[in-house]
């Protein structure tokens, strides 16, 4: 029997996920413990990372525990052919647990399959990113206060964002609505219009992005439009900037709106939009902190008093 493991966000449960955010929320109070004392954590970003990366660094050192690893895949076995399946099996051999970027989809459930010890997926390709999810409705419940019966406008790349999968099937527990903003060569893609029909989901699909659009969200969840993702770069300058948060659009939203964003951005968010009391997504980028905190420490067993 493998160890368990985090590959994607339907691998928690309701009660799994509120258990996270409890956890989360004691970090936050306190970061600072001994609880990874003669452990240690290997970081495999076979892909590009600065948020993810040093967050989880940072959970880690907070934790008293130790980091091997690579940024650069370039740096690793991987560019003498050495396969994946070699690399998880070597790197279980020196470390307590795996956290684990990869561009290909499906690989953190493969290397999970493999390995002996814990599997975090940091983002496999554009299919999952779990831990941005967790930390994404830690700060939706900070903000909001709850999770339940909330309108989230989701805006950008949906086809290929990770991160707006992720968090599609995190809410799902939680009676949202969602507000699908995105041109139509990033559109949501068929298997989550599906998934949010078959949990009685509602959703609204938007081309424009106007105040409209956000007048009635709780959440505004911006995106960047990918480069990386593209195999034609026509299509990706056709699409790049093609929807700018200003802050006039702002202006009659809800009180209670909160702008998030996984970050980095590129354009999509104005810069004077970062002085209104409704953005939140530096804070959000905080909160993965504790949120990976919570998570390292609950696939290694230890409890957080």
């Amino acid at each position: 029997m493998h160890p368990k493991s985090l590959v994607n966000i339907d691998d928690y449960s309701r009660e799994d996920i509120f258990r996270i955010l409890q956890s989360a929320a004691r970090f936050k109070q306190q970061p600072d413990r001994a609880l990874l004392q003669g452990k240690v954590c290997a970081t495999l970003f076979f892909e590009p990372s600065t948020r993810t990366r040093l967050s989880f660094e940072t959970a880690v050192n907070r934790l008293r525990g130790r980091i091997i690893g690579f940024s650069d895949a370039a740096t690793s076995s991987s560019t003498k052919g050495e396969s994946l399946k070699d690399t998880i099996m070597m790197v279980s051999n020196y470390a307590d647990l795996i956290i684990m970027r990869h561009h290909l989809e499906g690989s953190a459930r493969y290397a999970s399959e493999i390995s002996p010890v814990p599997v975090v997926n940091a983002g496999d390709g554009s299919n999952q990113h779990p831990t941005q999810t967790l930390l994404d409705l830690f700060t939706i419940y900070e903000t909001q206060g709850t999770l339940e019966n909330l309108t989230v406008t989701i805006v950008g790349d949906l086809k290929y964002g990770r991160a707006v999968h992720s968090l599609i099937q995190g809410l799902s527990h939680f009676s949202p609505t969602f507000n699908f903003v995105a041109p139509e060569e990033l559109h949501i893609p068929d298997k989550y219009r599906t998934f949010c029909d078959e949990k009685k989901i509602p959703y609204n699909e938007y081309t424009d992005f106007t105040s409209e659009s956000i007048r009635n969200a709780d959440i505004l969840y911006m995106t960047r439009v990918q480069k990386e993702r593209f195999t034609d770069l026509m299509e990706y300058e056709k699409v790049k900037n093609v929807y700018v948060l200003h802050n006039d659009m702002l202006a009659d939203s809800k009180e209670n709106l909160r702008v998030l964003h996984p970050l980095p951005r590129v354009k999509e968010i104005c810069q004077d939009v970062d002085d209104n009391p409704k953005a939140y997504y530096f804070q959000q980028a905080r909160n993965g902190v504790y949120t990976r905190q919570a998570v390292i420490c609950e696939l290694m067993g230890i409890e957080v008093e």
